[in-house]
Parts: structure tokens; C-alpha cells; sequence
């Protein structure tokens, strides 16, 4: 029950080594192979299209200027991993937009590590929200503000029984099994009375004690209001998160995609703006 294959989004961002680091320490739990992978930005859809670039000088330079830097990343890459002592890793150079590429990549690793869209960086805007959606993986996102060396120790689980929860409960069991304390948290939102009925009827404590993992379970009141909204939940989220200590957030990511648009709900939309600690959703 461990993650054997780490993919992490690695670019010329000054928080670049954070993803890393956080991917050295969780390969070294999990003697995990790690994969760096740095973009291009150009989609490969475009590639395809594209006029030989020997045809065309002005596309060949702009070309060769992406790779370079990619490959910048990738030597950095290179350095941090060696001197964290991870004996498996590989650099990967692709050719792609980051969500798409990260998502495609992503689909043959265990586990994905991106971060939280900075405000003001080149990076589509929804670009974890993205490769959430698309990869089908569990994505650990780290937020862009707070540097995080080993995350994981003390984890809060959001769980409401639904598909998405259960998804994450599941991807997420290699590392909640290395957590030194797993809480479980439903909201009661008082507008939805099949929530709490439906969590504690589907209580996940027993299975994962069934798994090695104790955990302990609260029932969160949210205060009662007239039209009470999903973004509500996020923020009671992490300020419960908050208040508890947790260095990383596990919980369902809900919404779908059209055709260049991520949709999400309320709640994750919201832990995804105002994440304060590393976030492990899957979708």
C-alpha cells in the first residue's frame, strides 16, 4: 500500500523546489520513483499542425527558447533530487501545455504534485483544478505561499459519503497509513439532512482501522441560514484545519469540465482560491 510512482510539475518558478522537496520526502516513505515533469506550454495538439520548424526560422528559435527552459527546470530537478538522496528518479521534458501534459502524464503515476495557481504567474489560472478533473489521480496541491518540507503528519479527511469522497479516501490511503493522526470531519450543513445520515451510515473509521489506520470521527455543526451555500463548507474546512494543527487536507474534488472549462462546486472551488495548507483531492 504505497505510492511507487510520483509525478511532480516542476518549472523555473520560484516555488518549483518546494514541489520537489515535498516529492523527495514522500518518495522516501514510499521508496517511490519520482518524475519530473517540465512543459513546454506549447499543446501537443499544435505540434501536430504546426509547418516543419526548419521551414520556419521565427518559430524555431521561440521553440528552442520553451525546450530550454524546460530543460533548465529539469537540470535543477536533477540537483534537488540528488542531493535529497532519492536513488530512482527521471527528468522528463514535455512537449505540451501543463494541464494537459501534467494530466496525461499523470495518468501512469500514483500520485500527482502541482501547486496552487499563483497569482500573477504565466500558468492557466485553473491549472489544478485542471489536472484534477483530467488525470484521474490523486493531485497533491501545495499552496503558493507556505513552504511545506514533508507533508502528511496530521491529516484532516473531509467525508460526506459521496463518490468523490470515496475516491479520495481510497487514493489517499498510502500516505494517510504514514500519518501520525487521521481526523474524519462531516458538516452537518442543516440544509442537507441525507449528509449526516449518509456519512456516519458510511462510516470510513472502521474501514481503515481494517487497514492499519486509526482515525477519529466529528460531526462539524455549521451554523443554520437561510441559503446556505457550498462555499461555506470550504471555509469551515480550513479553518477547521486550521484549528486542529493538519498539515495536509484530504477530500473529494466535485465538478466537471466542458470543453476548454473547468466547473467546480463551491467547496472545492474555495479551498483551491484560499488553500493555507497542502491539499490531496482526488475527482
Amino acid at each position: 500500500m504505497n505510492y511507487k510512482t510520483i509525478l511532480v510539475h516542476v518549472d523555473d518558478s520560484s516555488r518549483s523546489a518546494v514541489r520537489v522537496a515535498a516529492a523527495a520526502a514522500i518518495a522516501g516513505r514510499n521508496q517511490a520513483h519520482v518524475i519530473g515533469a517540465a512543459l513546454s506550454g506549447v499543446s501537443r495538439f499544435l505540434y501536430q499542425t504546426m509547418p516543419p520548424e526548419a521551414n520556419d526560422p521565427t518559430l524555431a528559435l521561440h521553440l528552442d527558447f520553451l525546450r530550454e527552459r524546460a530543460r533548465d527546470a529539469l537540470a535543477v530537478f536533477t540537483r534537488e533530487m540528488d542531493a535529497s538522496g532519492i536513488a530512482s528518479f527521471e527528468g522528463r521534458l514535455v512537449d505540451d501545455e501543463p494541464g494537459a501534459g501534467i494530466s496525461l502524464h499523470g495518468r501512469a503515476a500514483d500520485l500527482v504534485i502541482v501547486g496552487q495557481a499563483e497569482p500573477g504567474h504565466a500558468l492557466m489560472a485553473d491549472f489544478p483544478a485542471y489536472v484534477v478533473i483530467h488525470s484521474g489521480r490523486p493531485v497533491l496541491i501545495l499552496p503558493y505561499d507556505i513552504g511545506v518540507s514533508d507533508p502528511g503528519r496530521k491529516i484532516l479527511l473531509s467525508w460526506d459519503a459521496s463518490r468523490e469522497a470515496a475516491r479520495a479516501l481510497q487514493l489517499a490511503l498510502p500516505i494517510l497509513a504514514q500519518a501520525d493522526s487521521v481526523s474524519v470531519a462531516i458538516f452537518d450543513t442543516r440544509s442537507d439532512s441525507r449528509t449526516v445520515a449518509d456519512a456516519t451510515a458510511a462510516d470510513p473509521v472502521p474501514f481503515l482501522a481494517r487497514h492499519g489506520i486509526r482515525a477519529d470521527l466529528s460531526i462539524i455543526p455549521l451554523e443554520a441560514r437561510r441559503g446556505h451555500r457550498r462555499h461555506e463548507v470550504g471555509e469551515a474546512l480550513l479553518t477547521l484545519a486550521r484549528e486542529r494543527g493538519a498539515d495536509m487536507l484530504v477530500m473529494g474534488a466535485y465538478g466537471h469540465s466542458r470543453f476548454r472549462e473547468t466547473i467546480l462546486g463551491g467547496a472545492t472551488r474555495t479551498v483551491l482560491d484560499a488553500m493555507t495548507l497542502p491539499v490531496l483531492m482526488a475527482h
